[in-house]
């Protein structure tokens, strides 16, 4: 691929990313290649359909803003709990940061499939780092009786969402770090065991 079409998709992805973020519930293809200064056909070259240019988008976000890195004390963590709260700190820390796109992919029509299938990419990630951490502590022996991975799973991804994050953060003015705190509490108490 040449530098012209690597600079082309960024710019594509860039110009996607700022009109996701300026609250338009109605990013059409036309809208980008307008805004990219090229035409639809063009766009399409580099993006086959809207849905993989939209999943494309939230993952150039994440390269952008190198979740890699915000990630890697979660991942070389030692202990289960040390991974649950370095995930917690990573993704809770993160949402602000992204929350304008999550807004426009969440506020789009319920028929605009391809912002559902875009969202549910990135949610699926999020869950995959609930997994990870759920498994951490039932390897250290610290998962609560009763409660199956799968189960301790679903419940960290529901506390860890966007949805939540607002609620207490956005609409009742929580702070960031009191929000991180209060999540890493709730979790041990619904996913750990004592001692």
């Amino acid at each position: 691929m040449s530098s012209d079409q690597i600079s082309t998709k960024t710019r594509i992805l860039d110009v996607t990313w700022n009109l996701l973020e300026s609250g338009d519930k109605s990013v059409r293809m036309s809208d980008i290649a307008k805004a990219v200064g090229i035409s639809r056909q063009a766009l399409y070259l580099h993006f086959p359909s809207r849905a993989e240019l939209l999943v494309a988008t939230t993952r150039h976000i994440d390269s952008v803003k190198d979740v890699d890195a915000r990630l890697a004390r979660s991942r070389s963590a030692q202990t289960g709990v040390a991974r649950l709260h370095a995930f917690i700190d990573a993704w809770g820390g993160y949402i602000p940061e992204i929350h304008g796109v999550s807004v426009a992919l969440r506020a789009m029509p319920d028929s605009d499939q391809d912002a559902a299938d875009a969202w549910t990419d990135r949610m699926t990630a999020v869950r995959h780092g609930c997994a990870a951490a759920v498994v951490a502590l039932a390897r250290d022996g610290r998962l609560k009786e009763g409660l199956t991975e799968t189960q301790a799973t679903d419940l960290l991804w529901t506390l860890l969402s966007v949805e939540n994050w607002e609620r207490l953060v956005r609409d009742s003015g929580w702070s960031q770090n009191s929000y991180q705190a209060m999540i890493k509490q709730l979790s041990e108490a619904a996913l750990m065991t004592d001692g």
